[in-house]
């Protein structure tokens, strides 16, 4: 149970942001609050412009309770999902909403300068477009490789050269003077399924698995990300797996997971048979395009190509080995699968699937459930999130919901203030 004014604050607002309209009541029985209690909070965070009326909610009994919902209008937030291919920036209000968005092709092999200087480029055109006046409260980033969540510095990214300790946080929090968190992309996977996906139904503890280029993991425990101590929790694409004993990974390690079982593991197998001749029709693809990617050896496995349907159920294979060790030791009620790799349909995931049943403990996978995303890329979503599950702290709140102008729209202080407690 929640204690004390800005820890009240924060979970009657969290609450409020984790619905579609939210009732007293509710928020009381929810919270163990007094009603009381809970009007007030609400009053609070409706002066200030983050929460607003949301009409009548249902009757439970007696009179019936007005509901509350997430302001859209006090502020905006920025998301920027950067993967290894391609990025996805956006703009967002208070509940989540993206407003404006942009994708684009990128390789982050370019480096961090001429990224994030094509990030600032986007983000600047969008809030042009979607601010109209309002403050930016925060940024959030996410990138294709481990990051130290408490400094937001990417840490010896394999696929990313040149970002290795990069300021992303420092260079975009000055910039747009706002508080900036930087995370690991697949965590902003998990958070965007979490967040924004109601297929999920009530279930607080999960596993995203992205198998892509590379392969990881986003860890959701008690409704929270997972990050462990510095940030790398859920790192599952450099496990250890005995048919990898002998590939050396982009790690510089031999043996993981992701050295056989990633995106660039099954392009460069799928090239390996069609010049071999083990593959007709991937041979007939690299005669025409000269060269062989992941979603070729899916074209030719929905083709009806016997060493293509089998080099992907082999990654399925691997990828549900290792996850039943972690769904035996972690115990989820979900596990979600998504990434390139995946949407090669029922090769891969029948694999995945019977690999972790027959492999997990009994009890593990009783009630557990195996499924693609159903929101396809959700890194945009997972983005703003983050910023806004950070910004809605009892830590955060109690700096800067002081600040509240009579008019009702925040003006909050400036990053360097915000950070400085």
């Amino acid at each position: 149970m929640p204690s004390g004014r800005m820890d009240s604050l924060a979970a009657v607002l969290a609450a409020i942001r984790g619905s579609h309209g939210m009732t007293q009541p509710l928020i009381s029985q929810q919270l163990e609050l007094g009603r009381s209690v809970v009007a007030a909070r609400i009053a609070e965070l409706e002066s200030a412009g983050l929460v607003a009326r949301a009409g009548v909610g249902p009757s439970t009994g007696g009179r019936r309770s007005s509901s509350a919902a997430a302001a859209r209008g006090a502020g905006r937030v920025v998301g920027v999902d950067i993967g290894a291919t391609g990025m996805e920036i956006g703009v967002a209000d208070l509940s989540g909403r993206v407003l404006e968005s942009v994708e684009e092709p990128v390789d982050i092999a370019d480096g961090p300068e001429v990224i994030m200087a094509r990030v600032e480029q986007l983000v600047d055109g969008l809030l042009a477009r979607a601010v109209e006046g309002r403050s930016v409260w925060g940024i959030g980033v996410g990138v294709p490789g481990p990051v130290e969540f408490a400094t937001g510095l990417p840490v010896s990214p394999p696929i990313m050269p040149g970002w290795d300790g990069y300021p992303i946080r420092d260079r975009l929090s000055r910039r747009y003077d706002a508080p900036t968190w930087v995370d690991n992309d697949v965590n902003l996977l998990a958070l965007g399924e979490l967040r924004t996906n109601p297929t999920i139904g009530d279930a607080q503890d999960l596993l995203y698995v992205k198998i892509g280029t590379g392969i990881g993991a986003g860890l959701v425990s008690g409704g929270r990300l997972h990050r462990g101590t510095n940030g790398c929790a859920g790192d599952i694409g450099h496990i250890a797996v005995p048919e990898a004993e002998n590939v050396i990974c982009r790690c510089g390690n031999a043996g993981c997971l992701e050295a056989v079982a990633g995106g660039a593991a099954l392009a460069r197998e799928g090239r390996r048979l069609a010049e071999s001749g083990g593959s007709r029709v991937l041979a007939e693809i690299l005669a025409a395009k000269g060269t062989l990617t992941t979603a070729d050896v899916t074209v030719a496995a929905g083709r009806g190509d016997a060493a293509a349907r089998a080099l992907l159920a082999r990654a399925g294979r691997l990828v549900g080995t290792a996850l039943a060790t972690l769904v035996s030791f972690y115990n989820p009620a979900l596990v979600v699968l998504g990434g390139g790799v995946v949407s090669a349909g029922d090769h891969v995931l029948a694999a995945i699937r019977e690999a972790v049943y027959r492999r997990s403990l009994p009890l593990a996978t009783r009630t557990l459930r195996i499924e693609p995303t159903s929101l396809g890329e959700a890194g945009l979503a997972g983005a703003v999130h983050l910023v806004l599950d950070e910004l809605f702290t009892p830590r955060l709140l109690a700096q800067w919901l002081p600040f509240s102008t009579p008019a009702g729209h925040p003006d909050l202080p400036s990053a360097g203030e915000r950070s400085a407690a």
